[in-house]
């Protein structure tokens, strides 16, 4: 199996509908953070904003978003149809993705970010 190195090869790896919903997510982020860098982290796509924004992948039945511990708790309220745990939330592939909260999700993790001292940008 070969190494995915970019976003796009992980998102191309997928049949079209999930592709259009990660594509929504990297969109979503590339319009709020446009500073990002794209980058494979952990083996799935990431966007780094001094230090690791926030990571996304798909799987079999859903759409994990991980944006740590403290994106987790600070949205938990909001995630009570959704599966979650500390550090991911799962969206099912059955059902839309939830772009309002994706953006709200990511906006805190901005905000969070771009208050830490910076940090040098690093590819994994």
């Amino acid at each position: 199996m070969q190494k995915i190195t970019s976003i796009s090869a992980f998102i191309q790896q997928f049949p079209n509908d999930v592709q259009n919903k990660l594509e929504s997510i990297r969109a979503l982020v590339k319009s709020l953070a446009p500073e990002a860098i794209e980058a494979i982290s952990y083996g799935i796509p990431t966007f780094k904003l001094n230090g690791n924004l926030i990571h996304f992948a798909a799987y079999k039945n859903h759409i994990g978003l991980y944006p740590g511990a403290d994106g987790i708790a600070h949205f938990a309220h909001k995630f009570s149809k959704y599966t979650y745990s500390k550090g991911t939330v799962q969206f099912p592939l059955d059902e839309p993705l939830p772009i309002e909260l994706i953006k709200e999700i990511v906006q805190y993790r901005i905000d969070k970010q771009k208050s830490r001292p910076s940090r040098p940008a690093s590819k994994n």
